[in-house]
């Protein structure tokens, strides 16, 4: 799934994605961490609150948040944040640039693999066979819902949202 040509050749607020991306240069800064565009942008089911994800595969963590520092401290809202989801290292900053919210996140997974790509996948998936299930989306998003748990909402699914959309996706091999 190519989310940043879906973006670019998307509707007008796709599109308006697309440029903030390009004028932030975060796919050039960061190319050596190979950049994915990730979350509900792509996926067309975005509301206001909504922020523009990019996962990136790091193995040098701190030298990963120094390039984040050096590139954006001067952004408004900038911060830096290391954790650890699920027994794994993460480092992410989250930053406004250009009218939106950005959250860049870097992992010891190639982005292919993470969680946040996965995902967007299943979710893409199912919003192609369900078209429909955009606007339910939507709904469940502006009530307060996340995407994940709104999805398992909608497909019958319990337990952990994050973990079980992942299960129902090997089980129905989208992924």
């Amino acid at each position: 799934m190519n989310s940043l040509q879906i973006l670019k050749d998307g509707n007008s607020e796709q599109k308006k994605v697309y440029q903030a991306v390009q004028k932030l240069q975060v796919l050039e800064d960061f190319t050596t961490y190979h950049p994915v565009v990730c979350g509900t942008y792509p996926i067309d089911v975005y509301t206001e609150e909504s922020d523009i994800d990019i996962i990136m595969f790091v193995e040098d963590f701190q030298l990963f948040s120094q390039k984040l520092q050096l590139h954006y401290r001067h952004l408004r809202t900038f911060n830096v944040k290391e954790k650890f989801i699920r027994r794994n290292q993460v480092v992410k900053s989250q930053f406004d640039f250009k009218g939106y919210k950005f959250e860049l996140f870097g992992q010891n997974v190639p982005a292919s693999e993470q969680y946040a790509y996965l995902h967007m996948k299943i979710e893409n998936h199912l919003l192609k066979l369900n078209p429909s299930m955009k606007d339910e989306i939507r709904l469940l998003k502006k009530a307060g819902i996340k995407t994940e748990p709104a999805f398992c909402m909608l497909l019958g699914i319990a337990g952990d949202p994050y973990e079980e959309l992942i299960s129902y996706g090997i089980d129905q091999r989208i992924i």
